[in-house]
This record gives C-alpha cells, structure tokens and sequence, in this order.
C-alpha cells in the first residue's frame, strides 16, 4: 500500500463519523482499490431483526469511496446501486471488495462484492463517481 493510499483514506476516516460508528476496518488499498470489513450489531437491524439494507449499502459505499478516492483526486458519487442477496444477521462479519471497472478523467466506475464470513455473496453493489480535480491531502 503506498504511502499517499494510506495518507488518503486515513484522512477520510479521521472525519468519516459514519464509518468509524460502522466499525470499519480497512483491510487492503491499492490504486483504485479498497477492501474493508465491519461486523454487524443489533442496533443494525430493521424490525424484522434482518440487517437493514441501508447498513450494507453503506459498507459498499464507503468501500466505493475509499477506492475511487486513494489517488487523491476527490471523487463523490454520482449514482449507485445494490442488489441485496442473502440475508445478513447480527454477529456476521461483512467484507467489501471494491474493484474499479472505469478510470476515467471525469469519471470512475466501480464494482463492490460484499460477502460473508462464510464467503457467501450477500451483495453486489456498483457506483459510479465524478472526480472533482481537488486533492484531499
């Protein structure tokens, strides 16, 4: 992992509050790349005591972020969207795979799988980001 990777995403943390509340964890960086897991607790679920959807759309979003960010060009997401799987519960230990499709000057396509501790797809997410040409650090 590069030093300006690291540099990078370390500063989206420091002032990412709803990442940090996830208990995300960064697990890989690499150019326009990012793996990252988190656990899911019961203030997570809806009121069927099923992780609620927005829960893992975040975790992919954050791994999107983390991804079409660490060359420090800040980017923001443009569209995204999420099919949902297989059910996650409380306890289950999520990781985001976020890989990029597009680099493009204006633009960056991304594709996340988010998986299990059972190595299970529980969804795909894909976002698509516009790239601003300010640096973050």
């Amino acid at each position: 992992m590069s030093d300006l990777h690291e540099q990078v995403v370390s500063h989206m943390m420091n002032h990412d509050a709803f990442s940090r509340w996830l208990g995300i964890e960064v697990l890989e960086l690499k150019e326009g790349y990012s793996k990252i897991k988190m656990t899911i607790r019961e203030e997570m679920t809806n009121g069927f005591y099923v992780t609620h959807g927005g829960i893992i759309f975040s975790l992919a979003d954050s791994a999107l972020a983390f991804a079409c960010n660490n060359r420090n060009n800040l980017s923001l997401a443009l569209e995204c969207n999420i099919s949902f799987l297989k059910q996650v519960n409380v306890g289950d230990e999520l990781t985001a795979d976020a890989k990029e499709i597009h680099n493009g000057r204006s633009t960056g396509v991304y594709s996340i799988n988010v998986i299990n501790q059972n190595n299970q797809l529980v969804a795909l997410f894909k976002g698509t980001c516009f790239r601003t040409g300010k640096n973050l650090v």
